[in-house]
């Protein structure tokens, strides 16, 4: 039996739809913008930026969504989250749909405050998207049994209010470029998530406001700021 220094963490774990069984998280992707925020917005000529978050901040999207200290502009980013089965270096998109394991929504929660300082800076992003409770998500939907989600509804609402709306079909780069790109840069690992990008719409959130976010044939959330 190995011995260690300090008590390894537990690993981070989401449940799977219709099973017992656990999806082990192993790293977290983020997409940067994924989506026109305008309708005037031009297309893009290279793929989206990238950034990560710890498996830490992953857990299942239940009940609450802790406030988190240092900021005053906390906002919600729904997004399809892809959970990466097979792992795989250099990925040829029109194989990429082969590494994914399933699907999920997730939130990629912002202290947007603290993004806005690092943008202007040139700082790390970290501050601002690697804090606790940071990637709640839905439980894992086996891509078995879905059909691809190359389109469908994508929406958030906060106290009944649409905020976010759009459909998947809308990604400026589906699924499988992003997994290609993503293998290009670094070896993909079973485990890993994909946070896929947000729509346009994205907003600060107050205690005790109830959030509701869900992608059509994938699942919903409902979460309560505090």
């Amino acid at each position: 039996m190995t011995e260690y220094v300090v008590p390894p963490l537990a690993p981070r774990a989401l449940p799977v739809v219709g099973s017992t069984a656990q999806f082990p998280v192993a790293r977290v992707f983020c997409i940067g913008r994924n989506y026109r925020w305008s309708p005037d917005e031009p297309a893009p000529r290279e793929m989206p930026a990238w950034f990560m978050k710890p498996a830490t901040a992953v857990e299942p999207a239940r009940d609450a969504l802790p406030y988190p200290p240092g900021t005053d502009e906390f906002c919600h980013e729904v997004e399809l989250v892809v959970a990466i089965g097979r792992g795989g270096r250099d990925i040829d998109p029109g194989q990429a749909l082969a590494h994914v394991w399933g699907y999920a929504v997730g939130l990629d929660m912002t202290r947007r405050d603290l993004q806005r300082v690092a943008k202007q800076s040139g700082g790390p992003w970290e501050p601002a998207k690697a804090f606790d409770h940071s990637a709640p998500c839905s439980p894992i939907l086996p891509a078995a049994r879905c059909a691809d989600p190359a389109s469908g509804a994508i929406h958030l609402s906060v106290n009944g209010e649409t905020r976010q709306r759009a459909d998947l079909a809308d990604l400026l780069w589906p699924v499988p470029e992003l997994v290609a790109m993503l293998s290009r840069s670094v070896a993909l690992l079973p485990g890993d998530l994909i946070f896929t990008g947000t729509p346009a719409g994205v907003a600060p959130l107050q205690r005790g406001d109830v959030v509701r976010a869900g992608v059509a044939g994938i699942g919903d959330i409902a979460l309560t700021v505090g």
